[in-house]
């Protein structure tokens, strides 16, 4: 089930990144690239991190088909019919569930479970998006105050525990996936964020 989850966030986080391309207006090859490297920019981090090399996409040339097969889909539906203003958030939350369970499970497989798992769960499912928001010139949405990282760090945590408790398989790596999904769905829709730090007035 991972690989299939895994095979899935390539492609929504694709589309995201072609959807963020298709905002800055960029030809085809532009939006491949992005799309591309949106996709997987958070596994090859975890790849290196951990010394799992060669990289997934490498070992496994499916992925670049799935990444590459989404962002054309998306470049000829955007051609044939305009695509919602918040498909790239929505897109972006999916991927972000499904590459922080996948980063963590494939964390805790090479390491064992504890805080490096986690990590490695929250830098798969956040530095594809770091890329495609530095590329198309935009703060990344892990350094403002919406709650994006955060979420993939709780969703790490919560899938160790229940992981922990012996929850049969795949109901840990589903809910944590939903919580992670939920989080930020809710915080974009009801505008939550994590406290920022105070400016000065003047």
């Amino acid at each position: 089930m991972i690989y299939w989850l895994d095979l899935f966030g390539v492609a929504v986080f694709a589309c995201s990144g072609a959807l963020a391309a298709g905002q800055k207006r960029m030809d085809l090859f532009g939006v491949v690239v992005l799309a591309f490297v949106t996709a997987v920019g958070g596994g090859t981090l975890r790849d290196l991190v951990i010394g799992t090399t060669p990289v997934f996409w490498v070992r496994d040339p499916l992925y670049v088909w799935v990444a590459l097969a989404a962002a054309l889909l998306t470049f000829v539906v955007a051609h044939v019919r305009p695509l919602r203003s918040n498909l790239l958030v929505i897109a972006d939350a999916f991927g972000l569930a499904v590459f922080t369970v996948v980063g963590t499970r494939i964390g805790v497989d090479q390491l064992g479970p504890g805080v490096i798992a986690a990590m490695t769960g929250v830098m798969s499912g956040v530095f594809g998006g770091i890329i495609r928001d530095v590329l198309v010139n935009r703060v990344p949405l892990v350094l403002r105050r919406e709650i994006y990282a955060s979420a993939a760090l709780l969703g790490a945590i919560t899938l160790q525990l229940l992981d922990a408790l012996d929850i049969p398989s795949p109901a840990p790596a589903l809910i944590a996936g939903t919580l992670v999904l939920a989080l930020r769905l809710a915080a974009l829709h009801w505008r939550l964020h994590l406290p920022a730090f105070p400016g000065r007035s003047g």
